[in-house]
């Protein structure tokens, strides 16, 4: 069986996005770069044959926005993040033997590093594996065992120590497999990385080639407007 995949997003217009890029930007840039990057990070995801790929929504009332189509959708609900990823991942261990979840922040990700992740998890042992981002937090959490809720909702998130506290807080649930560090496109500092990283990938799908154009087109005021 496949394991399964979700994509954790917010909806434009539902709910605000990216509010720290968006404060660097602009809304409608921090919007669009949400919508492309998430179709960048499906778009990988579902090139990987291992994968069974859902999006997991933010809003109940976003279930069936347009912008969701492409893919099964999984409801997040409400709570802090930690509970509202602890509840995806409960999800689909209902519905597979193994479980990842991702956000749709390092649309540099490829198709070979989600195979790995879902190869390390497809054993009957206990298994976890972590995509560590630049900013300390993560790109990529996954495992192969329904874990506890306190393992998700004692870390604090959005931090310079995420990463580092939530590993700690999953001891003990598994052997870990660390995949490569990516950058998270956060603020708008983080172009430049993103850019580079992408523009780095030896075979880009063709919504990598098109954001990294995009991105590249995007110019911003010193008031911080696009």
């Amino acid at each position: 069986m496949k394991t399964g995949l979700a994509i954790m997003v917010k909806t434009p217009g539902h709910a605000p996005v990216k509010t720290r890029l968006a404060a660097d930007t602009s809304i409608a840039f921090a919007e669009e770069w949400h919508r492309r990057a998430a179709d960048c990070v499906a778009k990988v995801s579902q090139a990987c044959p291992r994968l069974c790929c859902y999006w997991a929504v933010a809003e109940n009332d976003a279930a069936d926005d347009p912008l969701w189509h492409s893919l099964p959708v999984l409801l997040q609900n409400a709570g802090e993040l930690g509970e509202r990823m602890a509840r995806v991942h409960t999800q689909l261990m209902r519905r597979h033997p193994s479980a990842i979840l991702i956000g749709a922040d390092a649309p540099q990700l490829t198709s070979a590093l989600l195979d790995q992740a879902a190869q390390w998890l497809a054993h009957e042992e206990p298994r976890l594996v972590i995509g560590p981002a630049k900013d300390g937090g993560f790109w990529l959490f996954g495992a192969n065992r329904p874990l506890p809720l306190s393992a998700w909702t004692t870390t604090p998130y959005s931090r310079s120590d995420t990463e580092a506290v939530f590993r700690t807080a999953m001891q003990g649930h598994g052997e870990w497999l660390e995949l490569p560090t990516l950058t998270d496109l956060d603020r708008l500092a983080d172009l430049k990385p993103v850019v580079a990283e992408l523009s780095a990938l030896s075979q880009p799908t063709t919504a990598q080639l098109s954001l990294v154009a995009w991105l590249c087109l995007c110019t911003f005021t010193p008031a911080s407007t696009a």
